[in-house]
């Protein structure tokens, strides 16, 4: 039996003063995951790995593990740093946007450490994070989480233009492929909840290169659409495509690429407009088949990553018509048409053009958002198999109990 983890799942967000404390929150919500499991299963449990957001990052003492800054969320913009790194990467790398890991990085080394420091603190992702609090060994990551800050996954290791500079000891220095195992459960964390000696903890990956797993297609022109708080579509591609200009990048799939982006549009954006069950209902009177003559572009505040890189971009919300269903309508139109311009964006930029798009997260469970997605994107739209990323993570922890034997 393996484990998945999808931390995102667990809207956990303990306040201390007027800040959000989401590590202690994700924390919190492994080991409750960890807890819910019921003790006659857990001996059986041979694997575990996590999938987490992309880009969401945290800084790390490595001497005493303590949290030193962060988490930098993956739709945190540092444009005091991207100056440096444009300087110092190829023109429209991933790296060269704001809200990219190694923005992030940039931005608080220049603010800590510009002047010299020690080599203790070290970066992590939140997956990363979460799977050294069970296996308890610094610096290990995968290539999918690896992208943003500027690992090449094609050559298979960090380019010489990053490795020149005085952070990069700071970049985690294992990296592996996901779903790999990395080492035994802690025996702490075994002993607490009784696993077997011989589970293993894997490398993990992104949400969603997670959700990409968990609908299994792998055919070129095959993709999947990730509707869950943001708007993430993954493309099977032969060829390899990056361009920052547009928040576009290539994630390694063995021999093969799966090319796409991420809007900030999304479930979050829904959710602040309307209640799960305003979602439902206000649904039903909705005709997919009629365009919507509305023309937003939904964001939960400032900033755009694709199909648009756009730190400034502003939401468009109005005018609201009296009709909250039709508003409904024409928001979840909008974000078709992000997803549209996302995929024609990709063919433009030399990938394999899109054939059929499989749909997991939230969003795929609202069939009329998926009617209104196959009329605006003019090919085959259905719900995934697996709609969840959770299950993409599970696959991954699969294949490293199988690969560690």
């Amino acid at each position: 039996m393996s484990l998945y983890v999808h931390p995102f799942g667990w809207r956990l967000a303990r306040q201390v003063g007027q800040s959000t404390n989401w590590a202690g929150s994700w924390r919190e919500a492994l080991f409750h995951l960890l807890g819910d499991i019921p003790s006659v299963h857990r001996p059986s449990i041979s694997s575990i790995s996590i999938d987490g957001t992309s880009a969401t990052t945290l800084i790390i003492d490595r001497n005493n593990g303590e949290l030193l800054a962060g988490p930098f969320l993956y739709n945190e913009s540092f444009p005091d740093a991207l100056p440096m790194v444009k300087s110092i990467a190829p023109a429209n790398h991933t790296v060269c946007s704001g809200s990219s890991t190694l923005c992030k990085l940039v931005s608080w080394w220049n603010k800590h450490y510009s002047n010299g420091g020690d080599d203790s603190a070290i970066l992590m992702h939140q997956s990363d994070w979460l799977l050294w609090l069970l296996h308890g060994k610094y610096g290990v990551s995968d290539y999918n989480n690896t992208l943003k800050v500027g690992y090449d996954p094609e050559i298979g290791s960090y380019p010489s233009w990053l490795m020149s500079q005085p952070y990069s000891h700071m970049l985690p220095s294992s990296i592996r492929a996901p779903g790999v195992p990395i080492g035994p459960i802690k025996e702490d964390v075994r002993s607490q909840y009784g696993f077997s000696n011989d589970c293993v903890i894997c490398t993990g990956t992104t949400d969603s290169i997670a959700a990409f797993l968990a609908a299994r297609t792998t055919d070129p022109g095959k993709a999947v659409t990730s509707l869950g708080s943001t708007l993430a579509i993954k493309l099977v591609s032969r060829v390899r495509v990056e361009d920052a200009r547009f928040g576009v990048y290539s994630h390694r799939m063995d021999d093969q690429w799966l090319v796409g982006g991420a809007s900030n549009s999304g479930g979050v954006v829904l959710r602040q407009l309307f209640s799960d069950d305003q979602l439902v209902t206000l649904s039903r009177d909705i005709d997919p088949s009629s365009p919507s003559p509305h023309d937003y572009y939904p964001l939960p505040k400032s900033g755009e990553r694709f199909p648009v890189s756009d730190p400034d971009m502003e939401p468009r919300l109005e005018p609201r018509p009296d009709s909250d269903a039709e508003y409904l309508h024409g928001i979840l139109e909008s974000m078709a048409r992000i997803e549209a311009r996302g995929y024609k964006l990709l063919k433009e930029l030399g990938a394999t053009p899109v054939e059929e798009v499989f749909t997991s997260g939230g969003g795929a469970q609202n069939e009329k958002w998926t009617a209104i997605r196959e009329r605006v994107l003019g090919v085959p739209v259905r719900k995934a198999e697996q709609t969840e990323a959770a299950y993409g993570a599970a696959l991954l922890a699969l294949r490293g109990a199988t690969t560690g034997k």
